[in-house]
């Protein structure tokens, strides 16, 4: 007889507990104005979906033909990981880059909210660096072998 595609005990346990705090992360992020952040979900979808999604697109498309007509499709890997990264932490970090949420930032964690734009620079800079070095790496040993 076959068993059903359940997982181990360990992995139900795992899964339940996250189940739990999904839901208490979700009924204490309700308790304040669940009408604001009902608001909030469904206006980083449309935009996501109807902005972003396209823009992504549009990008990634430039992209791949820019390193077709170069006659250079292998780079494509190496531009599009480190500018997902990058874009991923611009999205995270926003409000703290442009500074509209400074003072409620540094109320609530007693830090200063200055050096996010600095810090995000050098993170996109070190991403960069690393995706040019594998690139350098990965193109040496292919013209060695």
């Amino acid at each position: 007889m076959r068993r059903p595609p359940l997982g181990s005990p360990l992995q139900l346990l795992l899964l339940a507990c996250s189940f739990a705090l999904t839901a208490y992360a979700g009924m204490r992020l309700l308790e304040e104005d669940p009408f604001a952040v009902a608001l909030w979900f469904v206006g980083a979808a449309v935009l996501h979906d109807l902005v972003l999604v396209p823009l992504y697109g549009a990008a990634d498309r430039a992209l791949v033909r820019g390193t077709d007509r170069s006659g250079h499709r292998g780079l494509t890997m190496y531009v599009r990981v480190p500018a997902a990264l990058s874009l991923l932490l611009l999205l995270v970090w926003f409000p703290l880059i442009t500074g509209r949420v400074a003072d409620r930032y540094a109320r609530a964690t007693g830090l200063s909210p200055d050096g996010f734009l600095a810090r995000w620079l050098l993170i996109t800079a070190a991403l960069c660096a690393g995706s040019a070095a594998v690139y350098a790496l990965r193109h040496r040993r292919a013209r060695g072998a």
